[in-house]
C-alpha cells in the first residue's frame, strides 16, 4: 500500500476477511439458485428465443428490427455504465444489499412478464425492445448486489469454489430452462393452448414462463441470506454527491491499491472476449460449419454442460492455486482452442489414417472453448471479491460492470473488421471464419494485460474515504 498517500490510515481489511469464519451450505445453495433462475432472462429472453422473435419478419424485417434492438441495448449499456457503481455504493452504505437485489430482480421479472403483450406486429417492436433493454439495466443492477454477496456467504478458503458453483448453476439452469421452453412452447411434445402460434402466443408465453422461473428461483437467496450489516449509521448522501464520492474513492483505490484498478481494466478486456465466445459461437457454427438450427441448439446444450463442469472444477483450483493462475490458464486454453478452429476451419483431414471432418473440429474444440470460459468468469468474480474493502463490495462490483461495459465494443468490432478485411481475400463463405481472429486478439490482449497484475494475496486492500 502507498502509505505516503494515506499515512494515517489503518491497515484495512477486505469484506471477505471480515465475513464469517465458516460458510453456510444452505446459504450458498440459495445464493446459487439466483444464478440458476437468471438463466431464463439471459439464455431464453436475450439470447436464443425472445430477441430472435423480435428480429423476425413479423416486426418489419430482420435488418431493421435488429438495428432497433441494437440501439436499445446500446442505450441500456450506457445507462448501466453510468449508474452501476453508484447503485452499488448506495446499497452498501445503507445496508440494503439484499433489499435492492430483491427489488431489481422483481423489476426484471415484471418487465420480462410484460413481454407477453408484445404481439408480432411492427407497431409492437418499440415496446418489445424497450422492455428487453430496461430488463438488461435492472438485471445488471441486481447482478452488482448479487456478486457483492459472494463475500458474505464464503470464506477465504472456499470463495473460488463458491463462485464456480454459482456460475455452474447458471449454466445448468440455462440448459433446463431452454429444454423446458423447447418442449412446452417452441417444439411442444403435446398439444396444448400454449403451443399455439397464433399471434405469437407460444413465444409470448415463453416470456411469462421466464418471468416466473427467475422470480421463483430468486426467492431462496432473499429468504436465506441475511441483510448486509452496517457498522455505523451514515447520513444520507444526495444522488449527485454520490458521484463525487465515487471519484474520490477511485482515486483512493488507485493510490493505495493500484493493482485493484489494473485488474478491473484487464478483466474488462478478457471478459469481453469471453462474452464473444458465446455471442458468436452459434453464428460461426451455422455460417462457417453449416450447422442446422437443431444442431446449434444441441451444441448450446452440450456447451453449457461443459462450461458448468469447467466453472466448478476451476473454482476448486481457484482455492488451491489462486484466481490469477486459473484465469491465465483458461485464457491460454481459449487461445489454443480458438486458434485451432481458425486454422483447421471446415475442411476435412486425415490424421493417422482417421478421417476428421470440419464439424468434428467445431464440436471438439468448440467444447474446449466452453470448458475454459466458465473458470475464467468464476475466478474473475472471486478475484475481485478478495480485493473489496470491508462494506464496499457493491461499489466495486459496480465498477466491475462499468469497466466491462466501457470496452464491450472491442470483440464485436474486431470480429466484424476481420470478416470485412478477409472477404475480398478468401473464397466465398470463408470470410466469417476469420472473425475468430478478432476474438482471439481480444483474449490475447486480456492475457497480456493481466500478466503483470498482482494476485489478490499480494495486493493491499484499498483505503477509501467514508465521505
Amino acid at each position: 500500500m502507498n502509505m505516503a498517500a494515506a499515512p494515517e490510515a489503518p491497515h484495512p481489511a477486505s469484506e471477505l476477511a471480515s465475513g464469517p469464519a465458516l460458510s453456510n451450505k444452505g446459504q450458498i445453495l440459495a445464493w446459487a439458485f439466483w444464478d440458476w433462475g437468471s438463466a431464463a432472462f439471459n439464455a431464453v429472453m436475450t439470447t436464443f428465443v425472445f430477441t430472435v422473435y423480435l428480429t423476425s419478419k413479423a416486426f418489419g424485417g430482420g435488418d431493421s428490427a435488429s438495428a432497433v434492438l441494437g440501439a436499445a441495448l446500446a442505450i441500456a449499456g450506457v445507462a448501466i455504465a453510468v449508474l452501476a457503481p453508484v447503485t452499488g455504493q448506495r446499497s452498501d452504505s445503507g445496508g440494503r444489499r439484499k433489499l435492492w437485489l430483491g427489488v431489481n430482480t422483481a423489476l426484471v421479472a415484471v418487465l420480462t412478464g410484460s413481454c407477453f403483450f408484445v404481439f408480432p406486429k411492427p407497431e409492437f417492436l418499440l415496446l418489445g425492445v424497450s422492455l428487453i433493454a430496461l430488463g438488461n439495466v435492472f438485471f445488471e443492477f441486481a447482478g452488482v448486489n448479487y456478486n457483492a454477496m459472494l463475500a458474505q456467504i464464503s470464506t477465504p478458503a472456499n470463495i473460488g469454489k463458491v463462485s464456480g458453483f454459482g456460475w455452474g448453476m447458471g449454466y445448468l439452469g440455462g440448459i433446463v430452462a431452454l429444454l423446458a421452453v423447447l418442449q412446452l412452447f417452441v417444439q411442444p411434445s403435446v398439444e396444448w393452448f400454449g403451443a399455439s402460434t397464433q399471434d405469437g402466443l407460444n413465444i409470448r408465453l415463453v416470456a411469462v414462463f421466464s418471468a416466473l422461473w427467475f422470480f421463483i428461483f430468486a426467492l431462496p437467496v432473499l429468504l436465506a441470506v441475511p441483510e448486509l450489516s452496517v457498522k455505523k449509521p451514515e447520513s444520507k448522501l444526495g444522488f449527485m454527491a454520490s458521484y463525487g464520492l465515487l471519484v474520490r474513492r477511485i482515486k483512493a483505490i488507485y493510490l493505495t491499491s493500484p493493482h485493484t484498478i489494473y485488474f478491473l481494466l484487464a478483466s474488462a478486456i478478457f471478459r469481453d472476449g469471453l462474452a464473444a465466445v458465446f455471442t458468436f459461437g452459434g453464428v460461426i457454427a451455422a455460417g462457417t460449419f453449416g450447422f442446422e438450427l437443431k444442431e446449434v441448439i444441441f451444441f448450446a446444450i452440450f456447451g453449457n454442460v461443459v462450461a458448468a463442469v469447467g466453472a466448478m472444477i476451476g473454482g476448486l483450483l481457484d482455492d488451491r492455486i489462486g484466481p490469477k493462475a486459473v484465469i491465465v490458464m483458461s485464457l491460454l486454453g481459449l487461445l489454443v482452442a480458438g486458434t485451432t478452429i481458425l486454422v483447421l476451419g471446415n475442411s476435412d483431414y486425415v490424421f493417422f489414417g482417421t478421417h476428421w471432418a470440419g464439424a468434428t473440429t467445431f464440436w471438439v474444440f468448440g467444447l474446449f472453448l466452453c470448458l475454459f470460459v466458465g473458470p475464467a468468469q468464476a475466478s474473475s468474480r472471486a478475484y475481485l471479491a478478495r480485493l473489496a474493502p470491508d462494506g464496499e463490495s457493491g461499489e466495486l462490483f459496480g465498477l466491475y460492470a462499468t469497466t466491462g461495459r466501457a470496452v464491450s465494443f472491442l470483440a464485436p468490432a474486431l470480429f466484424t473488421l476481420c470478416i470485412t478485411v478477409a472477404t475480398p481475400l478468401v473464397a466465398s463463405g470463408e470470410a466469417q471464419r476469420w472473425g475468430i481472429l478478432g476474438i482471439m486478439v481480444v483474449l490475447l490482449a486480456g492475457l497480456l494485460v493481466i500478466l503483470p497484475v498482482k494476485s489478490p494475496h499480494k495486493t493491499e486492500i484499498a483505503v477509501v474515504p467514508e465521505r
